[in-house]
């Protein structure tokens, strides 16, 4: 699924891929971005409740192609994954809208750009945690995340 300005997100066999965006960003303070949190955390799990009945229907898709099933079935659960796709890519774009960069949909890993010490780096949260407490350079990952 392409979004405009190219966001790719795919979904494969019931897993997300990761999701990369070089992008314009605004800067977020921690508290801003902290603030956004809730509302990140309600986002993800309504994503992942549609890439689950996304993946069912493709699977129901699967097995009506392998047996020759019913056509109108199969046409109708092709409309609900179309369905299902562009709520996905909506969930995602509003994410992106925010200035907010998601790395990993199911894991919920995403970087708010933000200042340190005068230089611009990212603060780093994931699904679970409750609040942002890690931060990492531009050109780094969350493999290394420092506290902050």
């Amino acid at each position: 699924m392409t979004q405009p300005g190219g966001l790719i997100v795919s979904i494969i066999s019931g897993t997300w891929a990761k999701v990369t965006v070089e992008m314009e960003t605004d800067q977020f303070t921690l508290d801003e971005a902290n603030f956004l949190i809730p509302w990140l955390v309600e986002i993800f799990q309504k994503l992942e409740l549609l890439r689950q009945e996304y993946t069912t229907i493709q699977e129901r898709l699967a097995d009506i192609e392998k047996a020759s099933g019913n056509l109108a079935d199969y046409e109708s659960l092709k409309v609900s994954a179309g369905r299902l796709a562009r709520q996905i890519e909506e969930g995602v774009e509003e994410i992106l809208d925010q200035g907010i960069i998601i790395r990993d949909v199911s894991r919920g890993l995403v970087d708010f750009p933000s200042q340190r010490n005068g230089r611009e780096v990212y603060l780093c949260w994931i699904g679970g945690e409750e609040r942002i407490d890690y931060w990492h350079e531009t050109d780094r990952g969350f493999s290394h995340r420092e506290p902050l």
